[in-house]
């Protein structure tokens, strides 16, 4: 049920103008937090739980805030979860080794707390890792789940790929599928101008793809201009809003922005919510591919589309690009059928916009479907350890 918040009526002229606004603020800010936890509380019962009799596929939980903590006692991991707003019920859950309907992962969102060291070994037993994304979106570190037990085989496969000819063949069909998959979700939108413009491009590139490429660097140019066709749509999509007469917005937020940003020039400190929210998504889709690649043996850092670089998930990176999309279709449905209030972001002394930390707790269930991911990623592995062509494999 959504929390009764009151209100509070401003006498302009008055001396204590100031301390209304600043408490309307603080109202404002509950509110939405409240409104958002609902909308999260809809969407999956807490971990451990099960609404139905039937088992459900197992999902993440997801936390955030100030005071998170894990522990375990009497084994059983004890989790708390953080505090975002007051007034605000501390939620908590008790989870038991074995426990039908474990969450696949636990998500710690920008915040801060604690958890002891039994804790990593709980985890790592019931193969559940602990993903930290930072306030960007960004994914910061993976812990415990499955030991990275990389096949040497496997490995052999990729750096062979990465070496030769094979690479190019495997980067040309992820960029061909990842297009393919742009053109699926504008189809889901009504016929348009700007929609048959952008699937005209789109085709367009599909075509260059047909003609012999002869480097990665061809390739980044032709996906480039996809991209900025795909998303030269999405700006001519509007956003719902409420409440800007009292606090006023930045006219570009009454529709969805360009995805790069306005300070960087690229994706990294977005300006605009919806990038913010969408990098929250690829967060979130970053996690389940980068704990699907080690589970499978693979190295998640030798890639083939993307730079190898010390540190840098290339294979990850390079992986997620086929699924893009589906993350695209979620936070496309999501926003589209929201109404957003400018409390729900706070911009900070440079421009980057932040998400309200319950804001944030909703984008980041947003889910691509694991059968998905598991799905690419078994044609991904037949194709390196197969010596048919690559176009067979994953088309």
């Amino acid at each position: 049920m959504k929390k009764q918040i009151p209100k509070l009526t401003k006498s302009r002229g008055q001396p204590q103008d100031l301390e209304l606004d600043e408490a309307a603020d603080d109202l404002a800010w509950a509110e939405r937090a409240a409104y958002w936890e609902g909308a999260t509380a809809t969407r999956r019962p807490h971990p451990g739980q099960s609404r139905t009799r039937r088992r459900k596929k197992p999902e993440a939980l997801i936390l955030s805030g100030h005071g998170v903590r894990l522990q375990v006692e009497h084994g059983a991991l004890v989790v708390q979860n953080g505090f975002t707003h007051y007034p605000q019920k501390r939620e908590a859950w008790r989870l038991f080794p074995g426990q039908r309907n474990l969450p696949d992962r636990i998500v710690m969102l920008d915040g801060n707390g604690s958890l002891s060291f039994d804790v990593l070994a709980w985890l790592s037993e019931q193969r559940i890792p602990l993903v930290q994304i930072n306030w960007q979106g960004e994914v910061i570190t993976v812990l415990g789940g499955n030991p990275h037990a990389a096949d040497i085989h496997l490995v052999e496969a990729q750096r062979y790929a990465a070496d030769g000819p094979r690479g190019l063949e495997i980067s040309l069909e992820l960029i061909k599928q990842k297009i393919q998959g742009c053109q699926a979700t504008l189809r889901s939108f009504a016929e348009s101008l700007p929609r048959e413009r952008a699937l005209s491009k789109l085709e367009h590139a599909l075509e260059e793809l047909a003609f012999p490429t002869t480097s990665i660097e061809s390739l980044r140019l032709i996906e480039g201009r996809a991209a900025l066709a795909y998303f030269g749509f999405w700006q001519t999509l509007p956003l719902n809003w409420k409440g800007t007469g009292r606090k006023p917005i930045p006219e570009d937020w009454r529709r969805m922005g360009a995805r790069v940003s306005a300070i960087s020039g690229t994706n990294r400190n977005a300006t605009h919510p919806v990038n913010a929210m969408l990098n929250y998504v690829y967060g979130m889709l970053e996690s389940q591919v980068r704990i699907a690649t080690v589970a499978a043996g693979l190295d998640p850092t030798l890639g083939f589309l993307h730079a190898n670089r010390p540190g840098r998930v290339a294979l990850v990176y390079d992986l997620m690009e086929p699924l893009r999309s589906h993350a695209d279709r979620l936070l496309l449905e999501f926003v589209m059928s929201r109404k957003f209030s400018p409390g729900d972001f706070v911009v900070n002394e440079v421009g980057v916009c932040r998400l309200h930390p319950q804001l944030a707790r909703a984008i980041s269930t947003l889910a691509v479907d694991a059968t998905a991911i598991e799905s690419f990623l078994l044609r991904t592995l037949a194709t390196l350890t197969s010596g048919s062509s690559q176009g067979e494999k994953l088309g």
